[in-house]
């Protein structure tokens, strides 16, 4: 936001140098970014105080020798009237005319000034030297805005307000410096001159003084029953002022206010569309100005001519559309808030007004507007429409519904000022429920408990009351703090607590604070479990080869929908809904992590041959009950897709990755968190290849799904069929919470281990693991060791067999096991197994 000082010191007295100003403001939250001169020292070009003046011009003569040119007697100050040849146009109306009575004032620069050349655009400068003109000698000029750095407008020499002091320095007459001061959502209530003239107040100990226009001369007929104000949505519109000038007179601003207009970064247009923009920037209320004549028509034509003009503010319906003073025809959202009337929309509430009802040269009526709109709904219909306006950056951060009534004021009062005419009484004021003042309990003891410095009871009180805020204390030192209605940002209770505590530091000076040792007793430090624990996680899966990706959290309910077959029953689980989406594609919060990775999985597959990735995120599930805030699950989730590996000079295992590969990570994961006993058992999950699922338990819990995704399913991601994709998802919270705080970890074996090989025929059905299962509790402590190294399958074991051969590994701590011992451990195994399973050995 850009603050000229020359308007700031309307409000507040100022001493400090510039400089100190900024640093002063920058300590205390409101980071001025940059300082822009105009005519004062540290400007590009200075205006010598001597040589450029403000000249007075008393009459324009006609130059002897020239049609185009023009001779203006000027008084400047000094004991003489100078004469100067100019040709600018803005001049020839005056042409012949004494003009002393107008008072028509204007920079004058005498001969010797530096000023910018106006005929080059390259921002070369150039000393004023006298010089003939078709016969005249000219030796000083009257200067446009651009010679003089203002702007890049030659189109004629500056007009300045005609109560411009004769012969006074133009420097101490528009001279300033404005403050490029960055403002952060936290400080909203500085999105106004008067809002950083109370941050300066409060630092170097000055009073705010306020417009005054309490006092409006209300002359004109009765606003009431000419206008009748409606609102169907009152939680988003709370407040709705409008105020009604009539006979007024649209013409060019004073210039005073188009140069503070302009150097606030905004164009001047006319005196009451820059009235509107002026206030906004002055108190901070954005408010707009219709063409009151427009309304009426309107009125006449839909309702009838003695029938009062209804304002309605209401949400847009389906396929209602405006064109917007910018000239873009939009297509509103059913979010929308708009201002109506029954003949459909006049202004997106609160952003921009619509091209019909402005206001133009032959307007001499207007219905002032002055409201408050839901900062969220306003942040809404700006994404939807990419339509930033001044008034939705106000808005959209907040601004308080006791402001609209002095905003329509002090408008009112200007554009009456400006523009003439009489304002209407009756004021309407829109205003069903006033939210309640916002009361904070301080104690004293906490104040300095969180600041840690031992600031006098005076001071704390004196910092708050020059911040605006209504203090009372009583004797057990707790200071009740009413908080104004601008100061939207304290909250209540323990926030409130800690945001005033926050306002008496940055007031009081964070670099006034003392480096102090921590004098508090240190509470117990004790690891954060579940953070250790995931860290373990990523460890062991990058050490399997996986990447770890992150995905928005956000998404759309379609796109998960993607995860499911077109015949697979729809998930019924509610979402939790974004209020204010930032994009159509980011409007809740996501059930699964899946989605986010396979589109990953999907990009890098364009790009490289294999992708092994892995995600741990929470995933967003709202419980039954109502009022309980969303569970947040941690979860894992695994997607594989390529060759095993990639080929080298030594050759390599182009197979592609399948369901055993991501077992075996799985495997990998589970032995290095120490978790037993695991178990994996074959399932059915709409998202995965039927036949090629299992889950993942611990004792008989499901930890989760994998597998191969199903067909449809990697169709949806735009992955090519012939590139099948694992994935796995696991419920975190549930799989660490079996990570043993504690495990035992066996010494080295000191004697050698002896190695046989066993061939079981088992029924097809059995899967492999429950057979290593059954081996391992019959064998017990003196086998170390199961691996499956061959599966078999053919007419030498019959229909529905199968031949899993497996090596077995027996060790002893205390001796080496001899052959006898080892053959009666496996012939115990081979009769358990009979008995548990039907198995037999192969022949």
């Amino acid at each position: 936001m850009k603050v000229p000082l020359s308007w700031l010191k309307d409000y507040v007295d100022i001493a400090l140098p510039v400089t100190e100003l900024a640093e002063r403001l920058t300590l205390a939250g409101l980071e001025v970014s940059s300082i822009q001169y105009l005519g004062i020292e540290g400007a590009e070009l200075p205006w010598d105080r001597e040589r450029i003046r403000v000249g007075h011009i008393l009459a324009v003569r006609p130059h002897p020798n020239a049609d185009r040119l023009v001779l203006a007697d000027v008084d400047y100050g000094a004991d003489q009237i100078e004469t100067v040849v100019t040709g600018a146009p803005n001049l020839f109306p005056y042409l012949g005319q004494d003009v002393r009575h107008l008072n028509l004032k204007s920079p004058f620069a005498l001969e010797g000034a530096l000023l910018f050349d106006g005929h080059k655009d390259d921002g070369s400068k150039m000393v004023l030297k006298g010089r003939p003109v078709r016969g005249i000698m000219n030796r000083h000029m009257l200067c446009s805005e651009k010679e003089l750095g203002i702007s890049d407008d030659h189109t004629g020499i500056l007009i300045l307000d005609p109560d411009a002091p004769t012969g006074a320095p133009l420097a101490d007459v528009l001279g300033t410096a404005v403050l490029d001061i960055e403002l952060t959502p936290s400080i909203a209530r500085c999105a106004s001159i008067i809002g950083v003239a109370r941050e300066v107040a409060a630092l170097t100990g000055q009073r705010v003084r306020y417009p005054d226009y309490t006092r409006l001369p209300l002359e004109g007929a009765s606003l009431s029953g000419r206008v009748v104000i409606e609102t169907e949505e009152a939680h988003l519109n709370p407040r709705f002022c409008a105020a009604l000038i009539e006979g007024i007179q649209i013409k060019p601003s004073p210039y005073w206010m188009q140069l503070r207009l302009r150097l606030a970064g905004m164009r001047p247009i006319n005196n009451v569309v820059d009235v509107s923009n002026y206030v906004m920037l002055e108190v901070g209320q954005p408010n707009h100005a219709f063409d009151y004549d427009v309304l009426r028509a309107r009125a006449d034509r839909y309702a009838g001519p003695e029938r009062p003009i209804r304002i309605i503010t209401r949400c847009a319906r389906e396929g209602e559309s405006i064109r917007t003073l910018d000239g873009v025809e939009r297509t509103l959202q059913p979010f929308t808030m708009l201002v109506t009337d029954p003949a459909g929309p006049l202004s997106i509430g609160g952003i921009m007004g619509g091209a019909e009802s402005e206001v133009h040269e032959n307007t001499r009526n207007v219905l002032l507007e002055a409201a408050a709109w839901d900062f969220i709904n306003i942040r809404r219909s700006v994404q939807a429409y990419g339509l930033n306006s001044e008034a939705a950056y106000r808005f959209s951060r907040g601004v308080h519904p006791s402001q609209a009534w002095w905003g329509a004021l002090r408008a009112a009062q200007l554009i009456q000022q400006l523009a003439g005419g009489v304002i209407a009484r009756d004021i309407l004021d829109y205003y069903p429920a006033p939210p309640p003042p916002v009361h904070v309990d301080l104690p004293m003891t906490e104040v300095q408990r969180l600041l840690g410095v031992d600031l006098p009871r005076q001071e704390v009180r004196r910092i708050l009351e020059a911040l605006e805020f209504q203090v009372e204390d009583d004797e057990q030192g707790v200071f009740h703090v009413t908080v104004p209605d601008h100061r939207m940002d304290i909250g209540t209770g323990v926030v409130g607590r800690a945001d005033l505590i926050e306002e008496i530091a940055r007031i009081y000076g964070y670099d006034r604070f003392p480096n102090t040792q921590i004098e508090d007793v240190m509470p117990p430090q004790r690891d954060n479990l579940s953070l250790l624990h995931e860290e373990r996680i990523r460890d062991l899966l990058i050490e399997a080869g996986l990447q770890e990706v992150m995905t928005y959290r956000l998404t759309a309910p379609q796109r998960e929908a993607l995860l499911l077959p077109p015949n697979a029953s729809p998930e019924e689980r509610p979402y939790v809904t974004l209020t204010n989406p930032i994009s159509p594609e980011r409007t809740v919060m996501r059930h699964r992590l899946l989605a986010g990775v396979l589109d990953v999985l999907a990009q890098n597959l364009r790009h490289r041959e294999r992708v092994a990735v892995f995600e741990i995120g929470p995933v967003f599930l709202l419980p039954s009950e109502q009022d309980v805030l969303p569970d947040e699950v941690p979860t894992l989730c695994i997607a594989l897709s390529g060759p095993r590996e990639l080929v080298t000079w030594h050759g390599a295992d182009t197979r592609p990755m399948d369901f055993f590969d991501l077992k075996g990570i799985l495997e990998t994961l589970v032995q290095g968190l120490h978790i037993r006993p695991v178990s994996f058992r074959p399932a059915e999950h709409p998202s995965y290849h039927p036949g090629r699922t299992a889950h993942l338990l611990v004792g008989e819990e499901v930890i989760g799904v994998f597998g191969q995704l199903h067909p449809w399913v990697q169709e949806a991601f735009d992955i090519p069929s012939q590139r099948p994709v694992l994935a796995a998802e696991l419920d975190l919270r549930r799989l660490t919470a079996h990570i043993p705080a504690y495990f035992t970890v066996r010494p080295l074996p000191r004697f050698p281990a002896v190695r046989q090989d066993i061939a079981l025929v088992v029924d097809e059905n059995i899967p492999a693991q429950r057979v290593e299962e059954a081996i391992l509790q019959a064998g017990g402590k003196m086998l170390v060791g199961v691996q499956l190294f061959d599966v078999y399958r053919g007419a030498q074991i019959g229909s529905g067999k199968k031949s899993l051969a497996y090596t077995l590994t027996f060790n002893a701590e205390d001796r080496t096991l001899t052959d006898e011992e080892v053959a009666r451990i496996q012939a115990r195994i081979v009769r358990s197994l009979e008995a548990s399973l039907g198995a037999r050995l192969r022949g």
